[in-house]
């Protein structure tokens, strides 16, 4: 006899089925990560060529070396070619030209040459604050001690220049002359060893290395709290308005490469080793500190103020600006790896920018 009432078996057969479904849908989802992770190559995809180059020889490259040692593209689809284009504005040259598809750049570094006019934008800024050190010839204790002295620079005008006027200009030494040089950090140190300047701005892990060879560490710059961007990845206009999904694909494997970093440190000490020829365990140690805990930005989003900062300082140095501040960088595909799901996925609930 029917009486409407459900046995207590068929009833617990149900709750039963519900919660195997439900558990094996969970399942099938976490088999499956391009549900939060669109950007993966499909399968039988043909893997793109893409060009990315480096300005300069720098431990502030530690994603885009660790990344290119442990094939972390190929899974979005791309082989790559790295390429060395010493300075800024070659680098620019080559992006614009298409010789290159991305840059891996100082942002403050590259800043002046894209609001002067050059047709490229700031896709992603993994890091965002100031990673240099001042070291001085072991007679310069104190900051006191550099009136009178010179610090040497690449050239008039450039990052090394304005970054060390900013350090003078904080502590109100004066008599400092700031010496062109030109060359990389490594031979500016070299010239401070010769005595033809008594300091340098070096970032890890090059001021381990001066340190060592008996200089003196005098100023963390990070402590100047200034608005900064740092290593930043930069596409041209024209790749953002014809190959949308390649920027797209590109900035999320930096996205990764963030995270692969932070939980790979010996993997990534040892790609930072490789670039930069340094076996010493401090300096790398340091290194790796500095770069995947203290100034690292998870999010990779180009801050705007900093952005509009550092155009104010290009327009009072007298170079003509072209472009608002506004056109030069992009944060629409940052911006859709947290739409996508894709930060959740990797970070979990600890999605936070790091540093202090």
């Amino acid at each position: 006899m029917n009486t409407g009432v459900a046995p207590k078996w068929l009833a617990h057969f149900a709750r039963t089925g519900a919660r195997l479904w439900l558990s094996m849908a969970l399942v099938l989802a976490w088999l499956n990560p391009a549900r939060a992770n669109p950007y993966l190559a499909k399968p039988g995809e043909r893997a793109v060529t893409v060009r990315i180059a480096t300005c300069a020889v720098s431990g502030g490259f530690a994603h885009l070396y660790t990344a290119l040692d442990n094939n972390l593209f190929e899974k979005y689809g791309f082989k790559m070619e790295h390429v060395f284009i010493r300075g800024s504005g070659p680098s620019l040259a080559a992006l614009a030209a298409d010789e290159i598809q991305f840059l891996y750049c100082a942002a403050d570094a590259t800043l002046p040459s894209l609001a002067a006019g050059v047709e490229v934008k700031l896709v992603a800024a993994p890091l965002i604050k100031l990673p240099y050190v001042l070291v001085t010839r072991k007679e310069i204790h104190r900051m006191e001690d550099l009136k009178g002295k010179s610090l040497g620079v690449a050239r008039p005008g450039d990052l090394s220049d304005r970054l060390s006027r900013a350090v003078v200009k904080k502590f109100n030494i004066a008599d400092v002359t700031m010496r062109p040089i030109g060359g990389s950090q490594s031979e500016r140190h070299q010239a401070m060893a010769a005595n033809i300047v008594q300091g340098v701005l070096v970032t890890p892990p090059l001021d381990i290395r001066a340190k060592n060879d008996g200089f003196n560490i005098l100023y963390h710059l990070i402590d100047l709290d200034i608005p900064f961007i740092y290593s930043s990845l930069h596409a041209s206009s024209r790749s953002i308005r014809e190959k949308p999904e390649m920027v797209q694909k590109m900035v999320a494997a930096f996205g990764e490469a963030i995270n692969f970093v932070e939980k790979n440190p010996a993997k990534t000490k040892a790609s930072i080793s490789k670039a930069m020829r340094v076996k010493d365990e401090e300096a790398l140690q340091v290194s790796y500190h500095v770069y995947t805990k203290d100034i690292v930005d998870r999010h990779m989003i180009v801050p705007a103020a900093a952005v509009a900062d550092s155009v104010g300082l290009v327009r009072a140095s007298g170079i003509q600006v072209k472009r608002k501040p506004e056109d030069l960088y992009d944060n629409s595909f940052v911006n859709n790896l947290e739409k996508s799901g894709f930060l959740k996925e990797l970070w979990g609930n600890d999605l936070r920018a790091t540093g202090r």
